[in-house]
């Protein structure tokens, strides 16, 4: 990870430069070029001072790290629930199967900077004390895979990995895990079913992982960045990194910025940051035209109006009092142009079609609110339906074995809650209250279109 050179403090260096887009000319991931910008210093740091399994979680715990793959957990208390005297293996997952619709931070991670997730894998090992690793690789970007590998073998080759680790007496090694797509196995127990050679649905809970986790034994699952993040913490301290945030939101984190921006991409910057900043650092809005909404923390997370996101500095605290989440930070950004309904059916469908079936609520639910919302979209919507829509959501959400329940409609709630108008205009007029014409002005097909670009 790095923090663009327009931000304060810096947390790392070397990844968002243009050189390093093109992957058929990127070098800087290699282990030497982590090792120059002070890679694998954190666990020499560790070995040569001594530090306990404790003082290293006591670190993480002052930090104030929260997981960064969307729930927000504080990973300190998490590393914490590990049992200490726990006989057998135990095990360190990490989760890249990165999966929601607009985030696209991990892998970033994993193609410019894999040896730092390696390094955080090694230190959570030897802080909760594991000895075996796996990063569970989403299954569509194969590159990522083999990349992770090849820095894997480094890592070997170099002592960082296997038996005594640099004279340490600690063994870890660690595993890449391929994965084949399905968004559910981003769901931390699913995830492990899936790295059992099971069919990725999500366990009953309790018990937890930490207790009864991959193949029956003590388990941590945390996120690609989380896990990137640790060796900072180790090696300034965890203070240092709780001062790049502010209280209760320590660090820097990834943001995902997507739609309608003059340049869309990830952006580091601490926590804390005003929206509007990171609106400026991604170019304004495109075609000079007022923002709409957003979609905050990715596509789970409630939508927010623009009136209600430009209040709003990027930390968790602030975007849940607004009545969103930060999620996985990734921010979703519509402009006036945008049909609202439309936006919700295509997201509704998402869910529909990534439903694990398992539970009857989120199997049979999320069918019946795409089903409304296109009937809607598609001028067949009756003046009840948005009271049945809220009243459907509402009774998904709490009663699924995992989130993604939760997930499909808190969107379907939000946007009703927020934009009921356009919902109404569909059903009374049987059109968008946005122009045809307009939506089409907005699109990104119509603008490569009229500047001369070819599909």
């Amino acid at each position: 990870m790095a923090i663009l050179d327009s931000i304060n403090p810096t947390l790392t260096a070397g990844w968002h430069r243009p050189d390093v887009r093109d992957l058929a000319r990127d070098t800087g991931w290699r282990l030497k070029d982590y090792e120059a910008r002070g890679g694998y210093q954190a666990l020499k740091k560790l070995f040569a001072e001594k530090m306990t399994p404790e003082q290293v979680i006591a670190e993480v715990k002052t930090s104030v790290l929260r997981g960064r793959g969307g729930a927000g957990f504080p990973t300190g208390l998490k590393w914490s629930f590990m049992p200490k005297n726990a006989a057998g293996e135990k095990y360190i997952v990490c989760n890249t199967d990165e999966g929601e619709p607009g985030t696209f931070k991990d892998r970033d991670i994993m193609r410019l900077d894999p040896h730092a997730v390696i390094e955080g894998m090694i230190i959570a090992g030897y802080a909760m004390g594991a000895q075996r690793g796996y990063n569970y690789i989403h299954g569509e970007i194969f590159e990522l895979y083999q990349r992770f590998e090849e820095a894997l073998e480094e890592a070997r080759a170099a002592g960082y990995l296997g038996r005594n680790i640099l004279g340490s007496g600690f063994d870890f090694e660690l595993f890449a895990h391929h994965g084949w797509g399905a968004y559910i196995c981003g769901e931390e127990t699913a995830l492990l079913e899936s790295i059992e050679g099971k069919k990725g649905q999500p366990r009953y809970k309790p018990p937890f992982p930490a207790n009864v986790g991959l193949y029956g034994c003590p388990t941590t699952i945390n996120n690609t960045e989380s896990l990137a993040s640790i060796p900072y913490i180790i090696r300034h301290g965890g203070q240092a990194f709780l001062d790049l945030g502010k209280p209760n939101n320590g660090g820097t984190k990834l943001f995902s910025v997507s739609g309608h921006v003059n340049k869309p991409g990830n952006y580091e910057v601490p926590l804390g940051t005003p929206f509007a900043k990171l609106l400026e650092m991604a170019g304004g809005m495109r075609g000079g035209r007022k923002l709409k909404a957003v979609i905050p923390g990715g596509s789970s997370a409630p939508v927010l109006p623009a009136d209600i996101i430009m209040d709003c500095t990027l930390d968790y605290d602030s975007i849940a009092k607004a009545g969103s989440m930060l999620g996985s930070g990734a921010v979703i950004v519509m402009d006036e142009t945008v049909c609202m309904v439309k936006a919700l059916e295509r997201l509704s469908w998402f869910y529909y079609e990534e439903s694990c079936g398992q539970c009857t609520p989120c199997r049979e639910g999320t069918g019946w609110l795409y089903k409304m919302i296109h009937r809607i979209e598609h001028g067949q919507g009756r003046a009840e339906d948005l009271d049945l829509l809220d009243d459907v959501a509402k009774n998904i959400m709490g009663r699924t074995i995992c989130a993604l329940g939760d997930a499909a409609a808190l969107p379907v709630i939000s946007f009703v809650k927020h934009f009921r108008d356009e919902f109404a205009y569909h059903i009374e007029h049987k059109r968008c209250l946005v122009p045809p014409e307009v939506q089409r002005a907005g699109s990104t097909f119509h603008t490569r279109l009229m500047a001369g670009a070819t599909c």
